[in-house]
């Protein structure tokens, strides 16, 4: 489904990952940019891996991957990241998996420690911005 913004084509990137019952999208496109949202689901069923956090950041940031890709990117385009946890002594744990996704330049990023997110057993959420040539 495409919506017109001003000058730009507002477009839904289907990334073959499970909808949520949510009203929300996984990637959505404007012009050069594309703006991601990744959780620690199997991409599949839709269901939460189980596992502690270096296993939900791998799914999450291999789902933000998926998302990318569809979009016609590669984790490479991704110049923001949003990182949210649930407990702030997962950070550690996190930023070693993060590591083996990201190189330099490495996006830019905030981690921000919520007290819960939504989905039961999640640890980890993140949204990311990339730009695509």
């Amino acid at each position: 489904m495409q919506q017109q913004d001003s000058d730009q084509m507002i477009e839904r990137i289907e990334t073959g990952i499970a909808p949520s019952s949510a009203p929300v999208n996984d990637a959505i496109r404007a012009g050069k940019q594309v703006w991601l949202v990744a959780i620690a689901e199997d991409p599949a069923s839709g269901e939460i891996v189980s596992g502690g956090i270096a296993e939900q950041t791998r799914r999450t940031i291999q789902n933000l991957q998926i998302a990318v890709e569809a979009a016609g990117g590669s984790l490479a385009n991704i110049v923001q990241v949003q990182v949210f946890l649930t407990d702030s002594a997962d950070a550690k744990g996190m930023n070693a998996v993060y590591a083996d996704f990201f190189k330099q330049p490495f996006p830019v990023r905030a981690t921000v420690v919520v007290k819960e997110l939504l989905a039961e057993g999640l640890k980890v959420e993140m949204l990311a911005t990339a730009v695509l040539g």
